[in-house]
């Protein structure tokens, strides 16, 4: 499975602790196994929750995983 990361979540991802970044790369390779469930009102967009974290995610073809967003509980699904 081919995994992209959209611009917005690979700033995130790479001004985040050591020990946060480790365990939310080590949460994505894992897709699509997990504490993974789709959001609601979104038709192709699911959430993946890595402790306090959330992994917004869609897939964008067979085999492929556009991460969208990475954010703390509720500041990653505000607009």
């Amino acid at each position: 499975m081919k995994i992209e990361f959209s611009k917005k979540a690979s700033k995130v991802v790479a001004k985040l602790s050591k020990p946060d970044k480790r365990q939310i790369k080590e949460a994505i390779l894992k897709l699509p196994a997990g504490n993974v469930k789709p959001l609601k009102n979104h038709d192709s967009s699911h959430k993946l929750r890595v402790g306090d974290w959330r992994i917004l995610f869609s897939y964008i073809g067979k085999d492929v995983i556009l991460i969208e967003k990475v954010g703390p509980r509720g500041d990653v699904y505000k607009k």
